[in-house]
């Protein structure tokens, strides 16, 4: 029974079935849209359009450890409290959006001001973008789809998440990810990665996951997870559950929001019984 329940679990991951931690199935979110996230805590209450964060974008020039901890952006939406002074004062977007920085020889547009003409309007929708009316709304959604699909069409493919195999497009150089931004990171030594170990599976008849901290550490350093996402475990200690990873907990802090999607099993579980 075990071994059917295990076949069942590849199966139903294979073809894309998405559960939350709760057994209710998913919808799945288009290629382009996936890894969204509408940032709109403080945004309502100014009486502006929520920010739509699109990490692709951003994910396919930077690091994730240069957002989430040089930076210091929280790792769940509206939890930091952004508010358009801190981008002001250079903290957040700000510490790279601010008029004076540039990127593949462009200025990067300031991300806030405290003046701004009707003019300046254009540049606050590139990030106000959650509009509330329907047709607006609609025609950003296509612009969005449309330059997605231009960078997506050049990239090694994924099945799940937003269709791109990140981790290819590093490998063999169709990315080149920045870990150190002037003035905000702070230069480390090179680290010395653990070797691969494996995790060993719940069900019987499902192959053992391979985790690989060389893998992880070219994006996330070591400080993305520890301590904040995987404190207090230790190698072999056996304690994670595909339950809490659809919770959001542990791997899926980051696999089924941002990194590919956990229902793509044999992605992680590669080592045969």
């Amino acid at each position: 029974m075990k071994r059917m329940f295990a076949v069942a679990v590849l199966l139903f991951g294979c073809a894309g079935v998405a559960f939350s931690a709760g057994g209710v199935k998913k919808k799945k979110v288009p290629e382009f849209e996936y890894g969204n996230v509408v940032i709109s805590a403080n945004s309502v209450k100014a009486g502006v359009n929520p920010v739509l964060f699109e990490h692709w974008v951003h994910r396919k020039m930077f690091t994730c450890r240069v957002c989430h901890v040089d930076i210091g952006f929280a790792m769940k939406a509206n939890e930091g409290g952004i508010k358009a002074a801190d981008n002001m004062k250079g903290y957040y977007c700000g510490a790279c959006h601010n008029g004076r920085s540039s990127f593949g020889g462009a200025v990067l547009f300031m991300a806030c001001s405290d003046q701004y003409s009707k003019e300046d309007m254009k540049r606050c929708l590139r990030c106000h973008s959650e509009d509330k009316v329907a047709i607006e709304r609609e025609a950003r959604k296509e612009q969005r789809e449309k330059a997605f699909r231009a960078f997506a069409d050049k990239m090694p493919r994924e099945r799940g998440g937003n269709g791109i195999n990140w981790e290819k497009a590093e490998d063999e150089g169709a990315i080149r990810l920045i870990d150190y931004v002037e003035g905000v990171s702070t230069k480390r030594p090179p680290m010395s990665n653990q070797k691969d170990f494996t995790i060993g599976a719940k069900v019987d008849g499902v192959p053992e996951i391979i985790f690989s901290h060389k893998k992880h550490t070219v994006w996330n350093g070591c400080e993305v997870c520890h301590p904040d996402i995987f404190v207090g475990v230790k190698k072999g200690t056996d304690k994670y559950s595909m339950i809490d990873l659809f919770a959001g907990k542990y791997c899926g802090a980051c696999h089924g929001s941002v990194a590919f999607p956990q229902n793509d099993c044999r992605r992680c579980h590669t080592k045969q019984v």
